[in-house]
């Protein structure tokens, strides 16, 4: 839902002088508006994951897919891949490098600029310009195709939210004046049909530049690029696209969702909106599972919880999500963010951030090199869902960075009445002006998700200013009956779920505002054969299975396709479960929750040794219910008697789970 301060916010007038730029006039105002980069750093476990990047793979790829990333990249203008890997790596290093202030990363990103800002041609356009032979394993044979560049552009913008580099505008001025001239003799698919599904990522840049700068040929440019994109709108709205196995490619689904949202901004019609809603809604019915994301294994592939969810869907769709939500101020686009990063991205990287499952399951009880009903089965030769860099598909291994660094970067946002609003909850701290130019910072200490309360520390950066007044707002999750909200101590007020809370007062240095957020257990149901799903809070939870991991070294000529080796995980533990059908309005008291609370306080909780919280739940063991392909067999259907004796397992947070059950058959 879209709350209704939002509403009036858009509506009403702005304060004349604003703290940071909104859409500029024909633009729609948004609700939220976007901090500088930098602005925002993580703590707490979710600092813990950036510095795990920081010396995993995402700070030295470079080292570990030099063939690739190395200097004969096309973007560093060598004769190499000069197509999407490259700038995926960089999307995702340049904001964990200015979020951590890292100055070795900044300087691994810096010559990715500086090439791309000296390539530009009188013209306009950027990047490389020479086709090379083929050589296995480098796409290096279409260098004018739109696409890469669109990734690019989402670089630059970040690097100039960061550095305020004014060559940026310039560049970024000039390139679209050559889009305009060209696109019409030589439109988003002349090419390939990458641009065609993705090109928002390139309109999202074009509003942003055209805030900064007023040129009207921008919005020209803005209609151009919306009329040749693929009509998301009309496939979401009119189309049995989403009801059917391979109508399109899960990564285009993931990052093109968000298209009609970016094109609303320009046309102001309501219907852009509410055909991405009810895209979501058709989604969720057709392909989704428990984790917040869908079977698409290259193609979209429905709802069975043994489908393969590709990471650089849960990474784009992240992103689409957060996009989605500074623009509308939709807090089920919050909730939806939360329920990916918190579910499904953790699992699919491996803890020390060096290697990555192409695609994962919902139910998946051995992680093992077998075939199973996936699309690139074949060429992938078996390796989608072992542990590895360039196993299935290298391009998840070059875009998966970008998922927590961005993540980070959306925690918070400026508000169009001069305040400030705490939308997705992770412990963080942000430096932002708020009032009538005040810097604060405002630190955020919780343990969440993995613990219900998130404590606000206020203080002002310059001591010599004692107060300030300006509207504090926090999301209050819809999962959340009635959150609490205390101010310095006592009481301030009860609130209900799916809203913004906005505080406005004079805040001082010191004040601590708490938002406690009691949650409690939902059964889920609706899924592949009536199967069900456990959520508590924005955690969804799954059956915990010991894992025995092994090391496997490729060999041959499947060394260059896929890496020196690869991991497998399985398990002795017994699987088969259907959850007792008990009545689900009842399951706060049916089922039993522990939560450890030291290894709540755990700066890394994303593991089977330290998930924090337990549930333990009734079941039967389904017999007839076994393995087919190394997969959970065809899943039972919920209207089944077994005679087997009930049992209790154990449920814990499915982001700490590798093999797993979390889609259950209901028995009696």
């Amino acid at each position: 839902m879209i709350p209704l301060w939002v509403s009036l916010c858009m509506g009403a007038q702005a304060p004349e002088v604003q703290n940071y730029q909104n859409n500029r006039y024909p633009l729609v105002q948004k609700p939220y508006v976007a901090l500088p980069l930098g602005n925002i750093k993580a703590k707490g476990w979710l600092l813990e994951m950036l510095e795990r990047q920081r010396v995993g793979a995402t700070g030295h790829m470079d080292e570990l897919y030099p063939e690739v990333m190395g200097e004969r990249n096309g973007w560093l203008g060598g004769d190499g891949d000069q197509w999407e890997r490259g700038p995926y790596w960089i999307d995702g290093l340049l904001p964990l490098a200015y979020i951590l202030d890292d100055k070795a990363l900044k300087a691994k990103v810096q010559p990715w600029i500086e090439w791309a800002l000296k390539s530009q041609r009188e013209d306009g356009f950027f990047g490389p310009a020479r086709d090379y032979p083929h050589e296995d394993g480098i796409q290096r044979d279409n260098s004018a195709d739109w696409w890469p560049r669109m990734v690019v552009l989402k670089i630059m913008q970040q690097y100039y939210n960061a550095t305020q580099d004014q060559r940026v505008i310039p560049f970024m001025t000039n390139y679209f004046q050559y889009q305009l001239k060209t696109l019409p003799e030589k439109p988003l698919g002349h090419w390939t049909f990458w641009a065609e599904y993705r090109v928002c990522d390139n309109l999202q840049v074009v509003h942003w530049l055209y805030n900064i700068t007023g040129d009207t040929f921008l919005l020209e440019l803005g209609d151009l690029l919306h009329k040749q994109s693929i009509n998301f709108t009309e496939m979401f709205t009119n189309s049995d696209a989403l009801t059917r196995q391979a109508s399109i490619h899960c990564v285009n689904l993931a990052q093109g969702l968000k298209e009609p949202v970016i094109y609303y901004q320009q046309a102001g019609d309501r219907k852009y909106i509410d055909a991405v809603k009810k895209g979501l809604a058709d989604i969720r019915k057709y392909n989704g599972q428990a984790q917040g994301m869908y079977g698409g294994d290259e193609p979209l592939h429905g709802n069975n919880p043994t489908q393969g969810v590709e990471l650089c869907s849960i990474v784009e769709m992240m992103y689409s999500l957060e996009s989605m939500a500074e623009i509308t101020g939709d807090l089920s686009f919050v909730d939806h963010l939360e329920k990916v990063a918190f579910n499904a991205l953790p699992t699919q990287i491996t803890d020390d951030f060096m290697r990555k499952q192409y695609l994962q399951q919902a139910n998946q009880v051995m992680a093992t090199r077998h075939k199973r009903n996936f699309y690139e089965d074949h060429s992938h030769v078996c390796t989608d869902v072992t542990y590895g860099t360039k196993t299935g598909y290298p391009c998840c291994y070059s875009n998966m960075h970008q998922g927590w660094p961005k993540f980070t970067q959306n925690l918070w946002y400026a508000t169009p009445d001069n305040g400030i609003t705490s939308l997705a909850f992770s412990p963080s701290e942000v430096t932002a002006k708020v009032g009538n130019g005040v810097q604060v910072r405002i630190t955020e200490d919780t343990y969440y998700p993995m613990d219900d309360v998130i404590k606000y520390t206020v203080n002002m950066v310059n001591k010599k200013t004692k107060q300030v007044e300006f509207p504090f707002h926090v999301r209050i999750p819809s999962w959340c009956k009635k959150a609490e909200i205390v101010l310095n101590g006592s009481p301030l007020k009860s609130v209900e779920g799916g809203r913004v809370e906005v505080i406005k007062r004079i805040w001082k240095s010191g004040d601590v505002l708490e938002l406690r957020l009691p949650m409690e257990i939902k059964i889920q149901d609706g899924w592949y054969e009536n199967s069900v799903s456990i959520e508590r809070g924005p955690l969804v939870y799954a059956l915990k299975m010991n894992e025995n991991w092994t090391k496997k070294p490729f060999t041959g000529h499947e060394i260059k396709q896929f890496g020196e080796d690869y991991l497998e995980a399985t398990s002795t533990t017994k699987w088969n479960y259907g959850l007792v059908n008990d009545d689900k309005n009842k399951a706060n008291e049916k089922y039993i929750v522990s939560v450890d609370k030291e290894k709540v306080k755990s700066t890394f909780p994303w593991n089977i040794e330290n998930a924090p919280i337990e549930i333990k739940v009734k079941a039967k063991e389904l017999t007839h219910w076994g393995l087919y392909n190394e997969m959970t067999g065809p899943l039972p259907l919920s209207v089944g008697h077994t005679p087997e004796p009930v049992e209790e397992i154990t449920l814990i947070p499915y982001g700490c789970t590798t093999l797993r059950v979390s889609q259950f058959p209901l028995v009696w």
